[in-house]
This record gives C-alpha cells, sequence and structure tokens, in this order.
C-alpha cells in the first residue's frame, strides 16, 4: 500500500502571487482543504518491464475520486549510503473540474487536464 499526502500550502510556481492565487478559493482553498492524499488500492506490475499500474484514491478539494497512475521503476545502489534503492516516478492524468477546482475560471485560461509528476526513494534499513 502506498500513501502519500501533500500540503496545499507548500504550492510553488517561482510565482508568489501565483501560488497565492492557487491556494486561494478560488482553486485549491487552502484553509478549507490544506492538505492532498492519495491512497493506493493496487500496485501492479506493468506491461513493460520495469513499469508498474498504481490504482487507488485520490482527495483534493475536499472530493475522493478513484485514479490511475503509472510507476517507471529503476533500482541501484544510492551513491552516498551505498544502501540498495529503488527509485519510483509516477505520473498520471486528472481533470480539475472533477476536484471542482477553479470552476469559475474557463478552461481557455486554466486546462482542464492536468498531470501529476511524483517522484519517490526507498532503501533497506
Amino acid at each position: 500500500m502506498v500513501e502519500v499526502t501533500a500540503d496545499v500550502a507548500s504550492i510553488n510556481t517561482d510565482n508568489e502571487k501565483r501560488d497565492g492565487h492557487l491556494q486561494s478559493e478560488d482553486f485549491f482553498d487552502a484553509a478549507k482543504y490544506p492538505v492532498i492524499t492519495f491512497k493506493s488500492t493496487s500496485f501492479k506490475k506493468g506491461k513493460t518491464a520495469g513499469t508498474y499500474v498504481v490504482k487507488g484514491n485520490l482527495t483534493m478539494h475536499g472530493i475522493t475520486k478513484p485514479v490511475t497512475l503509472t510507476a517507471v521503476a529503476k533500482t541501484g545502489v544510492h551513491p552516498m549510503s551505498k544502501k540498495n534503492i529503488a527509485g519510483f516516478k509516477i505520473s498520471g492524468t486528472l481533470k480539475r473540474s472533477d476536484f471542482a477546482i477553479g470552476g469559475s475560471t474557463p478552461t481557455a485560461i486554466v486546462g482542464d487536464e492536468v498531470t501529476i509528476n511524483a517522484n519517490a526513494e526507498f532503501s533497506k534499513n
């Protein structure tokens, strides 16, 4: 099982004014919905080597929806710790309208499709 939590207040687009607008009631409403969570329901090998299909529930803006993500895995030895590690690049696409985000903003200004990208690294202790 994989569980990820992201703090909405950590949105950083290298533009403070835009970050503030994204955190406002117009979009994520960070004051009311401070976190985004993902909880996997399945993690299965994909069709090609080193890929996985990750299904789970994404909660954002107070709405929970099932999503399917793709994970690409690589393993190796960490150059500094010398421990065996597994790294994952996780991605997927969703519609912001499914989560009632930015409903008053036309899709001609801000697209409805949003790409999620995340990186994770795991090591044995």
